[in-house]
């Protein structure tokens, strides 16, 4: 088990470095859902030899993640990458990663069948869990104590720098209606694997990707409240905000005071974004 706390930013800790595997209790010894064969064993095993001969794999405090039980991991996103390293990380602390993944993902064929054969979430709008399909959906999960992986920003960040933007309100609402825990996560280094809105994908030369997983997040000063817009959007923010302290331990640097908003900059909040050039 990964004893390693977390730092003052730029400093150096110990972590954990992930090599492949399937099928295999935890490291640390934990009742793992990995144990237990699933279409998951055969995506890993698809999947994780191309991650570990591209990626150096670097988790800080992996025993943050329940070893059992229903909880919403919230990862930041810059890349389209982002889903394999987060799916990974979950999949390494013995977790069946599953996502809210967009509704056209499901009509393609095979990803489709795959998406569904895995369980994961369908939804209409990147970040939303207002529809009641994706409710129930997430719903029968959580009553079989599944983790439940979203992105809080609903789609990559509008940033310039990469910082975590303006948060959405699904990650939060399912936590507050469903009583779960928050567990926040932050990485960096995968825009050296695939840039932020680009197309294609370098996965020779080894590149080292950091990943730090945190405390569960205090929502306790919103449950029992109506789950309003105000309350939603508050709760968000201090999502987001757990989300891009862990970001400034990554990367050794401050993040700027004021999060990025899209609709202070004209831009569209979902979807895919080109940048001006």
């Amino acid at each position: 088990m990964s004893t390693a706390r977390l730092a003052a930013p730029g400093a150096s800790a110990a972590p954990r470095r992930l090599a492949g595997g399937s099928g295999a209790g935890c490291e640390d010894g934990r009742v793992s859902e990995r144990s237990r064969p699933s279409i998951f064993w055969l995506l890993a095993a698809l999947v994780i030899p191309t991650l570990t001969a591209s990626v150096d794999l670097r988790v800080r405090d992996i025993d943050k993640i329940p070893s059992r039980g229903a909880f919403v991991f919230a990862p930041n996103h810059y890349s389209e990458i982002d889903p394999f390293i987060t799916g990974w990380t979950l999949w390494r602390a013995g977790r069946a990663p599953r996502f809210l993944a967009k509704a056209s993902l499901f009509k393609i064929p095979v990803a489709g069948a795959i998406l569904r054969a895995s369980g994961q979430i369908p939804v209409e709008r990147a970040g939303s869990v207002r529809g009641s399909e994706p409710l129930k959906a997430a719903k029968e999960l959580v009553d079989q104590g599944g983790s439940v992986l979203i992105y809080p920003e609903g789609t990559l960040t509008r940033d310039p720098e990469l910082w975590p933007m303006r948060g959405k309100t699904g990650a939060v609402r399912m936590a507050l209606q469903y009583g779960l825990p928050v567990v926040p996560v932050a990485h960096w280094g995968t825009q050296q694997l695939m840039g932020r809105y680009s197309r294609k994908i370098t996965l020779f030369r080894r590149k080292r990707v950091d990943v730090l997983v945190g405390d569960p997040v205090d929502l306790s000063a919103f449950r029992g409240r109506s789950l309003d817009s105000a309350t939603l959007n508050e709760a968000s923010a201090v999502v987001m905000a757990a989300i891009t302290r862990l970001l400034e331990e990554l990367r050794g640097e401050t993040a700027p005071e004021k999060r990025w908003n899209p609709a202070e900059h004209n831009q569209k909040g979902t979807g895919r974004f080109e940048p001006e050039q």
